[in-house]
This record gives C-alpha cells, structure tokens and sequence, in this order.
C-alpha cells in the first residue's frame, strides 16, 4: 500500500505535518548527544589525572580526535548504502540510534577498552543515522516541494537547538561534574531521541521502509549513458580504501602506543611508510577521477569537475573550522580569561540565564503544540519526549544555580562551543533572505566569501593570542577574541556548508548523486582528519613559534583559498553550464 502523502499533512504544528517534528526532536537529542560528547573529547584525554581524565599529550588526543570525526563521515557511505538497498531509511535511524546510545554507555565507563569501543559505536551509530533522516524529509515532502524548504528551515533549528543545549550541559557535567556524568547524559538522551521515534513511526505511513527493488528506475540524461565501474577501477578504488582507512586508524595507534603497533613502520624512496601510505591512496584516487570522468557526456563531464573543485575548498573550510572542538577549545581552556567580575559577572549571568530559559522555553512550546497533536495516537513516544524534558530541565535549573551563586561568574572552556549554534539560529534567516534576494552570490564567490570569514575568525584569535609568549602554558587572554572567531566562523559556514550539498545535487545527474555525495563526504572525511593534524601542529607551533603564529598559518589558508574561489569564477561557471 502506498502512502498517500497528502494525508501526512492533515494534523499539522507551525504549517507542516506533525511528523516532521518526531524527526525534529529525534535529530535534536541525536545532535545533542553528538556535540555534547564531542566537546569534551579532547579535554578529557589532555585533562591531569587528579582531574579524572588521562592527561595524554595534546597530539595523541588530536590524533584520535581526527580519526574519530573522519570516520564519522566515512561511515556515513556504508550507512547509506544499506539504507537505500537493504533496510530502508526507518530501520537505519533505528539501529544508528541505539549504536550511538550504547557508544556513549561504553564511554561513561572510562577504561581504555569502553572509551575505544565507545567511540567505534559512535562511528557507525552516526554512519546509519546521519543520512537519512533527511531522506525521510525529502520523501514526506515529495509531492510538496513549495514547503520543503520551510521544513529543511525548521529541522535545522532542531540541529542546532541539541548542539547547543548538549555543549552546554555534557560540557558544565563533564567539566565541573565529572567526565562520566558528560558522555553518560549524552547517552540517556540518545535513548530517550529512539525510543520517541520508534514509537511514532507509524506516523510516517510506509515512508522509509525496506526499498523495493522493482520500483528502482535509472534515468538516463539526454546524450548521456552508463558507465559501470570496471573491475580495474573498482580494484582502484578498493586499494585506495584500504590504505586510506588503514592510514586513518593506525596513525592515533601509532602515537598512542608509541610506536609499538605501528602497520606503516618502514620508508619507501625516503618517505615514512605512513606518508607514503597516503599519497599514494590519493594518487590512485585521482587517477581514478582521471579515468571516470572523461567517459562521461561533455555537460555531465564538466560539472563533475565543478563538484570536484567545490569538494577541494571543502577539505580545508572544515580542516579550520573544526578547530572549534580542537585547538580553540584547548585555548579557551588554558589561554582564556574565563573568569568574570563585578558588574561583568552580573551582565553574563543575566545573559546565560536567558541562552539557557529562552531556547529551552521555545522548544517547550513546540512540544506542547505536537502533544495536541499526536498524544490520542502515539502516547508511549510523546510520555518518553515529556520524560526528557522533565530531565533537562531539571539539569538546567541546577547549572544555573551553580553558576548564579557566588560573586563572580566562571565559563566553561566548553561554553565558548555553543555560540556557533546560537549564531546560526540568528543569522540563518539573514542569510537565507540574501541567497534568495536578486543579489544573490554566486557559487564561487559564496566560498570566497566563507574562506574570507573563516580567515577573519583565525586572524582574530590570532591577534588576541600576539601576547602569549612561546612555549607558555597558561596565559589570560579576553574572551572577546573567542566570541568573534565563532561569529565570524558561522557565517562563513552559513556561505559554504548549506550550499555546498545544494551545488552538487544540482550539478549531477539524479543517478549520480550517491557517487557524488559520497565523493563529497569523503572530501569532509579528509578535512576532519586534516583538523586533528593541524591541532597536532599546533602544540609543536605553539612551543618554538608561539600559538599566534599558528593561527596566523590558519588565516593565510582561508584567504588563499578566498582568492583561488574568485579567479577560478570564469572557468567554473563555463563548466556549471547555466546551473546558478
């Protein structure tokens, strides 16, 4: 029986049917407990060991940071291939959530067997839930495609609203409460995001479940054909996957056992084995690219190489912007005057009361309009939905006694984690009017001016740290320097990140888009991985050069990137062929 998609529009909350916003909250405690972990990664493993953590160097917690977030986005390939072939969008979401809520358990445990094991969890967990929350958007607004953008708008601000209310709270938990307190909180909610979705799935009608093979349809653009992969290219693409991940897991490995378990311990023409390991997996990758591309039809042939362009700028925005959780938090942690005074400890408490009620009120309500809604049919999810609030509310109310008592007012380094959600919740609409408004940028000069923004974030920290000598460990630098690098940061993600996925469904053709997408994941996977490298970089930079010198580097990259995006205007709008 098909889903008569118009009925999924007869209960409604805010213009949009009420499934929308089961995805909603499932996505906002998945992002919760996502973020919330992921802010105290890094501190914990570099944490002394009188303050509960493994007080590791700064480049085995880097290391292992970087493999971490790449292979998120790796395994998001493999997630979403047993998703559209084998079990259906439902049953991926399903089976990630309940990875993710036993990955963060394990990591609650703290040995080194549950925190690894944790974090393997956490990969495939997130391999099987990323993708395809937003396919159950897209097919639930198939026949309605004037409202998806308002939907995607809305199912945003859930991704937002859990990253910025899981770094607040994992991050004062774990910091001020203990470490376990952070990652296990970051499970519970987990928990509580399945077990509302699993019990209002029927919600959905028969959208994402297993896909039928027989209504399968390969669409053939005019002048166009095939191109199935060869068994030499699929031997290429084997060979370099394997040196690839095999790279990835043994370099944190190697750090961490100091050499002992080390796959790349030889040299090959002069190189480290690892070194050699990796360039030659992205050799063969390009020659890859080299070869598949030309087969195709001259219009699909070239913005190909449009996407490829687009995935190279990509590598290194995120490269710089996950710092946030890397080497900007380490610098708030121990370079950052993060302790208020006086009449400035009475404004930030006022205004950390509002951050905290404001938002939550507002999701509150929202929940309130869905329970009218939906409470006759699906009881059991909304009593776990009300269940979870009644928690972080409680949560909460005890953070903010904590931090309302006493004369002065202390920041979390994790806090300086949430304005990039609080920016993006602002900015966003600004930004959407800009893109839809006649001067609307284009493609190449939408990344320009993310990398120009990315660039004026890093020269602000940059500045702000000229007085922090070499090799210093400690150091008492305004915080106002972390706030704008964060605000100048969002906006440059609003430039790139939104529309990046928007620019390589545009320029593929529909039977192309996993391929492409997943060439555009793995061009994220390589900046994730390169963001734990530049972390590494940075405690070396910051012990002979200084830390300023490091994010001047940082800077120097953004804007270079800026000006390679506007001269290469001419060639790539020849090669998008009127796509805008």
């Amino acid at each position: 029986m098909a889903t008569n998609l118009d009925s999924l529009f007869k209960d409604k909350v805010l213009g949009h049917p009420t499934g929308l916003f089961v995805l909603f909250f499932t996505e906002m405690w998945e992002r919760f407990s996502y973020y919330g972990m992921r802010a105290l990664l890094i501190m914990f493993f570099t944490a002394k060991i009188f303050e509960g953590g493994w007080e590791w160097p700064e480049s085995w917690a880097y290391a292992i940071f970087g493999t971490y977030v790449s292979l998120v986005y790796l395994s998001t390939l493999i997630g979403g291939y047993f998703a559209d072939n084998i079990i259906g969008y439902r049953w991926a979401v399903v089976v990630g959530a309940l990875l993710m809520t036993l990955g963060h358990a394990s990591m609650a445990v703290e040995t080194p067997f549950f925190i690894y094991s944790g974090l393997t969890l956490l990969v495939f967990g997130s391999g099987f839930f990323k993708p395809n929350m937003t396919s159950i958007i897209s097919q639930m607004y198939a026949e309605k495609p004037e409202k998806k953008d308002g939907a995607y708008t809305i199912f945003y601000m859930g991704v937002n609203a859990g990253a910025f209310i899981g770094i607040l709270l994992c991050g004062y938990l774990g910091e001020q409460i203990g470490w376990s307190w952070g990652f296990g909180v970051a499970g519970l909610f987990m928990l509580f995001g399945l077990l509302q979705f699993w019990f209002a799935q029927n919600i959905f009608g028969d959208i994402g479940l297993k896909p039928d093979k027989k209504q399968i349809e390969v669409k053939i653009e005019k002048g166009d054909k095939l191109n199935p992969f060869t068994k030499f290219e699929l031997g290429l693409i084997g060979i370099s996957s394997i040196l690839g991940l095999s790279w990835i897991l043994n370099d944190p490995i190697s750090k961490i056992s100091e050499g002992k378990y080390n796959l790349f311990n030889f040299d090959v023409f002069g190189l480290k084995g690892a070194d050699f390991a990796i360039l030659f997996a992205l050799g063969l990758f390009v020659i890859l690219l080299f070869i598949r591309i030309p087969k195709y039809a001259k219009i699909t042939r070239d913005r190909m190489i449009a996407v490829v362009f687009f995935c190279f700028v990509t590598i290194f925005f995120w490269a710089i912007f996950e710092q946030a959780p890397g080497s900007l938090t380490i610098f708030a942690r121990d370079y950052t005057n993060r302790v208020l005074e006086g009449n400035a400890a009475i404004i930030f408490k006022i205004v950390d009361v509002l951050l905290t009620v404001v938002p939550l009120g507002v999701i509150t309500w929202v929940l309130i309009k869905l329970f009218n809604k939906t409470f006759a049919k699906y009881s059991l999810s909304n009593i776990f939905l009300a269940i979870s609030f009644v928690i972080i509310w409680g949560i909460s109310i005890f953070r903010l006694y904590d931090k309302l008592s006493g004369d002065v007012a202390e920041i979390d380094a994790s806090w300086f984690g949430t304005l990039n959600s609080l920016f993006i919740i602002t900015l966003a609409p600004l930004f959407s009017k800009w893109w839809e408004s006649k001067r609307n940028p284009n493609a190449n000069m939408k990344y320009a001016i993310g990398m120009t923004l990315l660039g004026l974030g890093m020269a602000c920290v940059a500045l702000g740290s000229t007085s922090i000598p070499a090799g210093a460990k400690t150091a008492s630098v305004s915080m106002i320097w972390l706030v704008l690098v964060y605000f100048f940061h969002t906006m440059g993600e609003l430039c790139i990140s939104p529309v990046s996925l928007s620019y390589v469904s545009k320029l593929v053709p529909a039977r192309m888009i996993a391929i492409m997408f997943g060439v555009y994941y793995l061009a994220i996977a390589i900046g994730m991985k390169l963001a734990g490298m530049f972390g590494e970089a940075s405690t070396e930079i910051a012990k002979t050069e200084g830390l300023s010198y490091f994010f001047w580097i940082l800077t120097a990259v953004s804007l270079i990137l800026a000006v390679l995006s506007v001269v290469m205007y001419p060639i790539i709008k020849r090669l998008m062929h009127g796509i805008k």
